[in-house]
């Protein structure tokens, strides 16, 4: 085992302090990372103050990972020393069940191993995140980084980024499709640029007037205030794909309606409490479907990752010390950052 430094949680209660822990040492297939930068993911706030139930303490959060390569193990044959990587969601899964075998670890039937607030896979060794100076993970769940991004700005790609994409291209998110994006945050930021660089039409939906410009620069065709019945009238039946990334209790029927026949709403923003009851009409008599989507697997991460490349997409962030983790809590809690916190490891 190896010393760890990093910020931690002892309960639901406690702000985030510091705190040393133990790491295991490289194994065979094992990467090493000296962590530079790590995302703050709105999850982090809800697993640390318990929202979700069911947290691990204490707990080290942080699962939008970006570092440098400090040693391998023998077997390591994907990456080498002084790599820049990225680790994001997961750590671990079965990878023997369908899910797994077909690349889609994150719905893996035995329960992946999640990057924090999670065990192994041998359902006893607790899992700490990326707001650490190090981390240790087998290479299958290891990342490139291309060399052309700004390493700060693609940290919150390995949650914000998946997350989006991996929906966007599920449902063959492309040209000549007009694509709605509900809510401009750390999720729906990620959403415009990426559905904007797939060569779709994409039409914001947000109640905060004041983020109209800035939608239209990150690559909105269209902003429409969904408080404003006129203008969601005017918008009914028009989209083939809706990606809703609000995470907190809405009405979601009204976005149902505003759906083409055979049209889908994707759900990825996860609440803390439910939303409202959808009318079924809504869905039956235009074939409408909701649906939900968690993160991506690791061949799709990286897939993305090469796509974000090619297209030079980052997060837009703001780049924060770890001192300072708890007054981003409370900063994210109200909506103020554009749109994602990213933490300077060299800081700690």
């Amino acid at each position: 085992m190896s010393a760890s430094r990093g910020y931690a949680a002892q309960s639901a209660k406690d702000a985030l302090a510091p705190w040393q822990f133990e790491r295991r040492e490289p194994g065979p297939s094992d990467v090493k990372i000296a962590i530079t930068h790590c995302g703050v993911c709105h999850s982090d706030v809800h697993q640390a103050r318990d929202e979700w139930g069911g947290s691990i303490f204490p707990m080290v959060p942080g699962h939008e990972i970006v570092g440098l390569v400090s040693a391998v193990g023998s077997a390591v044959d994907k990456f080498k020393v002084g790599q820049r990587v990225g680790v994001g969601c997961m750590v671990d899964s079965c990878r023997k069940c369908p899910s797994c075998t077909e690349g889609l670890e994150q719905y893996c039937e035995r329960g992946f191993s999640g990057t924090y607030n999670s065990r192994e896979q041998d359902r006893k060794t607790p899992t700490y995140g990326g707001y650490a100076d190090n981390i240790v993970v087998d290479q299958a769940f290891v990342l490139r980084v291309p060399d052309n991004l700004d390493p700060a700005g693609v940290a919150p790609l390995l949650c914000a980024g998946i997350t989006t994409y991996s929906p966007l291209r599920h449902w063959k998110v492309g040209k000549g499709q007009r694509v709605g994006v509900v809510g401009l945050g750390g999720l729906g930021h990620m959403a415009v640029k990426l559905a904007h660089a797939m060569g779709a039409e994409v039409v914001l939906f947000t109640t905060s007037p004041n983020k109209a410009e800035d939608a239209r620069r990150l690559g909105a065709h269209e902003v429409v205030l969904s408080k404003d019945k006129d203008q969601m009238k005017k918008q009914r039946g028009r989209f083939d794909f809706i990606l809703d990334a609000v995470a907190a209790p809405h009405d979601i029927d009204g976005m149902l309606g505003l759906l083409k026949r055979d049209g889908t709403l994707c759900l990825v923003g996860i609440p803390d409490q439910p939303h409202a009851p959808h009318q079924v009409g809504t869905l039956a008599y235009k074939r409408r479907s909701l649906a939900g989507s968690l993160i991506g697997g690791i061949a799709e991460t990286q897939e993305m990752l090469d796509f974000c490349s090619e297209h030079n997409i980052v997060s837009d962030i703001e780049l924060i010390p770890i001192q300072k983790i708890n007054e981003a809590y409370e900063r994210m809690i109200k909506s103020d950052v554009k749109y994602r916190f990213v933490i300077d490891m060299a800081s700690l």
